[in-house]
Formats: C-alpha cells, structure tokens, sequence
C-alpha cells in the first residue's frame, strides 16, 4: 500500500485565533481563510492532520472531554465552509506543570515526534513527503527533525517570532505564509 502525504497544522494560531488558554467551547473561532485552505487539502491527495499541544489540562485550566468538546467546535465551524480534518492528535502533557498524570515528560508534546507517530501508524503516512504548518518555530522544529518540510505562518504567534526570535532560531522554515490559506497554496503548488 502507497504511503500517504499529510499536511499537519498547528491548532491555535495556526487554524483558529490564538486566544490564549481555550477554556470554553465559545472561544473557539477559526480564521476565515481556514476552510478554504483544508478544503483545499480535501481536493487533493494530501491527508489534513491537526497536532496540539494542549497543556491547560496538565495545568489544571480545563479537562481532556473540554479539548474533545472544543475540537468537536471547530470541526462544526470547517464543516459549514465545506473542510473536513482527517485526524487531530493532541498532547495533554506538560512536563513541569501540574499533577499526575498529566504533569509527565512525554513523547507526545511537540517539538517531540509522538503525535506524528501515532499519525503515521494509523494513516501509512510517509513523514518525507510531509509537510507541518504552525505558527510557532517549534512546529518548525519538530517538521526538521523528523524529515517534514517546515512552514511557519505569521498569524498567531507567527509574525512576533519571525520579527523578535528569528536571530535565535536553531532551524529555518522552508517556507514562511502570511497564513494557512496561503501556506496551503505554496505546499500544494510545489
């Protein structure tokens, strides 16, 4: 069986506005530009992945059924512009916050590769072929070390790391998009 592509997206400031911690389901407000750039993957031949790192549970600000809640939101809000997610993982963990067991050193927390692990095993994803989207050089990151191409986008936190971070950056994007729409484009095209 063929191995499959996947373009994997960063949940908050990447899909929807970052609005800090999204402690209720109303806070969940996708960018406008969202649907129409995962509708966009849903035409071709790529796999649309959302990996989250989610570490108000480990804080204790909400629970994992409010992450499940909130997620259920934003696939509503993509559905009425036609998108459809194939798949979201997140990571509950954080490793100095909060109690067991969600005060935990993982594998799961990006940068780290676990959410793409469990992606690849149960889509036949070929991670070489992939591409991951975020608006954070972390996300950067974790796509360089583990064969991705690596878009940052400038919303989010995006346009504050590019201008007050980049000198320190480890690895560089292969791409920078002013958003998804337009990071999905350039992956699409090229």
């Amino acid at each position: 069986m063929e191995k499959k592509r996947a373009i994997f997206m960063d949940r908050d400031g990447t899909i929807s506005h970052e609005v800090g911690y999204i402690n209720h389901v109303s806070r969940m407000r996708p960018y406008s530009f969202s649907a129409e750039a995962i509708h966009l993957i849903n035409r071709s031949d790529w796999l649309a992945i959302v990996v989250t790192n989610q570490a108000g549970v480990a804080r204790g600000y909400f629970t994992e059924d409010l992450v499940k809640q909130v997620h259920g939101r934003m696939e509503e809000i993509l559905a009425s512009g036609g998108a459809k997610l194939d798949d979201i993982f997140y990571c509950p963990h954080h490793p100095a916050a909060g109690k067991p067991p969600y005060r935990l050193d993982c594998d799961c927390r990006k940068p780290k590769p676990g959410m793409l692990l469990k992606a690849v095993e149960k889509h036949n994803i070929d991670l070489s072929r992939s591409v991951m989207v975020g608006d954070k050089i972390s996300d950067v990151e974790m796509a360089k070390a583990n064969g991705l191409t690596g878009v940052l986008v400038l919303t989010g936190y995006g346009r504050g790391e590019r201008e007050y971070q980049s000198e320190n950056w480890a690895v560089q994007p292969d791409f920078i998009a002013e958003n998804l729409l337009e990071a999905v484009k350039w992956i699409l095209k090229n």
